[in-house]
């Protein structure tokens, strides 16, 4: 694609930042992640980039909306990932106050570790 993205076949949109090194992430495996999750004009809805701990999610687990668990598999330690996901890949049963549901969000996504 001329911009960069690899388009899946759920429709989800990514491209690697930056690579990491290592084993592949996997359905199954316990990882440490930090995101930041925008609107597509650059508005900050999350971010844990700078907080002490990054959040752990279990891949294929439906810990994380499927924008989040399609995004992970695949990535690397210190890799670094933007995914463009519409509002199907990022439906939750509940919404912060300041997201609206019909959103296409912009998620950054860092793998921090890989829990073995």
């Amino acid at each position: 694609t001329t911009d960069g993205y690899i388009t899946t076949k759920s429709g989800l949109k990514y491209k690697i930042l930056q690579l990491g090194s290592g084993q592949q992430a996997i359905a199954g495996n316990e990882v440490l992640i930090r995101e930041t999750t925008t609107y597509l004009n650059g508005t900050i809805l999350y971010s844990n980039e700078t907080s002490k701990s990054p959040v752990k999610v279990l891949i294929g687990g439906n810990q994380a909306t499927t924008a989040v668990d399609e995004g992970l598999r695949g990535m690397r330690v210190g890799e670094i990932r933007q995914l463009i996901a519409g509002p199907d890949l990022v439906r939750r049963k509940s919404y912060p106050q300041n997201v609206s549901p019909d959103s296409t969000l912009m998620i950054k996504l860092i793998l921090q570790e890989i829990i073995k």
